[in-house]
């Protein structure tokens, strides 16, 4: 069990009421920081069913200022000097799906293909509980590959729900200034509730809490996303 400090349960319980999305910032902000570069994220519990299918929540988001992460992307290509040429970390495809096959997975985000994703498949049962399998709804599938890596490494992220109803986006690192941090949470926001299923005709969004790596989590009211 992890212990916390005396700080952070001052600071929970402090910030125990939902407040509006940019005062919630502002207040994670406000809290000490830790010696390292903490992630910053928004997470999210759903108001549906992850057991059928037409209610899964999946989608990416172009973050404005970026995620402050350094994305390492591998490139499912035939022509793996042009993915390197437009900027990927790794490329190839026979090659790479040896060494992931070995149990190397040391990149962010796979792009792939189209030609490629009859032999990305294989690697499916890797790739796809670790979610970096190619996906044309992510845009991983393409064969516009330039694009797909300059939308990755200017801040595009990708996120899904998980078993349980929960949904977390990164939206960058305490680094950020409040306003660009900010900005991030309010595209993410919009992304989000664009992504809601239609078969989902109520309430879609039951709790929203901001937190980073080693803070506790503020609320944040559901009026931001007009619930």
């Amino acid at each position: 069990m992890v212990k916390r400090s005396k700080r952070y349960a001052s600071a929970a319980v402090k910030n125990a009421e939902a407040q509006s999305l940019a005062d919630a910032v502002k207040t994670l902000d406000g809290m000490q920081k830790a010696k390292f570069d903490e992630t910053v994220e928004l997470s999210f519990k759903l108001v549906v069913d992850p057991k059928q299918s037409n209610q899964m929540v999946r989608g990416t988001v172009r973050l404005p200022n970026g995620s402050g992460k350094k994305v390492r992307v591998l490139v499912f290509t035939e022509n793996a000097e042009a993915a390197l040429a437009a900027g990927a970390d790794f490329a190839g495809l026979d090659d790479m799906l040896k060494k992931i096959e070995g149990g190397w997975v040391d990149f962010d985000v796979a792009i792939a293909t189209t030609s490629a994703m009859k032999e990305v498949r294989k690697a499916a049962r890797v790739l796809g509980p670790r979610g970096l399998m190619p996906n044309p709804k992510s845009g991983t599938v393409t064969d516009d590959v330039a694009s797909a890596i300059n939308e990755v490494k200017a801040g595009r992220v990708e996120y899904k729900m998980d078993k349980t109803a929960n949904l977390s986006i990164v939206i960058g690192k305490r680094s950020f200034s409040v306003e660009k941090l900010t900005e991030n949470a309010k595209a993410a926001l919009q992304s989000l509730m664009a992504a809601k299923p239609e078969a989902i005709k109520g309430k879609f969004v039951k709790s929203i809490t901001l937190s980073s790596t080693m803070s506790p989590a503020v609320k944040v009211a559901l009026s931001e996303v007009g619930e």
